[in-house]
């Protein structure tokens, strides 16, 4: 029998259709091929990308060479232009404004071939270190009201380039799915007085049922009102409004996690391509306390058709009970052995 299950935040409801018998099993991805072209991300080729803004490298190393471990710039084709004000005006009952914010690239690693899934901790951490200081500068400029990160990993997920990166904008409106997890949060706070991502995590460390993993600080799970297959989420164990607010210990912790929940959706479903979104606070700091920081893992294995544009609902056929035990059920140790014989087939 199929479900209706509501999102307790934003109060949005999915339709869970386990009839339609997508197991975990069922969902493949054709390996990914090596581009056999010239890419702009490489050592070597810092010239056909905008100066960096910020870089990891070697202390003997020039700003725009090679000797990097992480590198910073503009995206080239930008979404929205760092230059100029914003000039908000009417156009009868429409509003616009300039396209004012930032678009920055986080190129990860200078190895073409290497992903997340193949770094140590401590390159992760990297990751998100350059996160943090991406935020923290960003967050100067009082144009900006919202700064969002995001990875794009595979070709149906929008990456344009295979070279492992991701990306940030920071945007002069905080988006509207944000404002309505904001809202659904400010009501239970309301009423309850509490935190209700505290209490989703309280009752997800209980249940057991859809926990995916549990990092000492972090847990990730699949939610129970999940959009999509495999849809995973990450949170602090302890409440935090900002991805700011970690201590320098915490980020090792969450790469631990991350780096976790990347392998085993590597392991269960063939490298799938997959998005994950870093949802923080807005930049105006007053009145948040009650949000809670949190990143977002969606594996693209279905597609939106007509009657989820025309609704607003979302079909899962896959139950989050059984996506998170067939998560947990790997064996992560055997990543290496079998990451190394895909490389060497592909």
């Amino acid at each position: 029998m199929p479900e209706l299950r509501k999102d307790p935040v934003v109060g949005r409801w999915v339709i869970i259709a386990s009839e339609r018998g997508k197991r975990p099993s069922s969902f493949t991805s054709v390996a990914r091929t090596q581009e056999a072209r010239m890419c702009p991300f490489c050592p070597g080729n810092e010239s056909a990308t905008p100066p960096e803004v910020m870089a990891y490298r070697r202390p003997d190393s020039e700003p725009n060479k090679p000797g990097w471990r992480l590198r910073v710039f503009p995206n080239k084709f930008p979404a929205l232009k760092i230059e100029g004000s914003l000039n908000r005006e009417p156009e009868g009952i429409y509003d616009r404004m300039n396209g004012i914010g930032a678009h920055e690239v986080i190129v990860e690693t200078p190895d073409h071939g290497k992903d997340i899934v193949d770094m140590s901790i401590d390159e992760v951490r990297d990751i998100l270190w350059a996160y943090r200081e991406r935020l923290i500068d960003l967050e100067r400029d009082r144009r900006f009201k919202y700064i969002m990160i995001f990875k794009n990993h595979g070709e149906e997920a929008g990456a344009s380039l295979e070279h492992s990166h991701s990306q940030l904008i920071a945007t002069p409106i905080v988006p509207k799915r944000i404002v309505e997890k904001i809202a659904g949060a400010r009501r239970y706070f309301d009423f309850k007085e509490r935190c209700i991502f505290c209490d989703i995590i309280r009752q997800e460390i209980r249940d057991a049922e859809r926990l995916v993993s549990d990092h000492d600080a972090f847990i990730a799970f699949e939610p129970f009102a999940s959009r999509f297959p495999f849809e995973t989420h990450i949170f602090p164990k302890t409440h935090q409004s900002s991805f700011l607010e970690m201590s320098d210990f915490e980020y090792g912790k969450l790469a631990a996690c991350l780096k976790d929940v990347l392998t085993r959706l590597y392991l269960a479903l063939n490298d799938p391509p997959f998005n994950f979104v870093l949802h923080t606070r807005p930049v105006i700091r007053d009145h948040h306390e009650h949000f809670h920081w949190h990143i977002e893992v969606i594996p693209k294995l279905t597609k939106m058709a007509g009657f989820e544009w025309g609704s607003g609902f979302f079909i899962n056929p896959t139950a989050p009970e059984e996506a998170a035990s067939y998560l947990r059920a790997l064996d992560v140790e055997r990543f290496p052995e079998i990451r190394s014989q895909k490389v060497m087939s592909g």
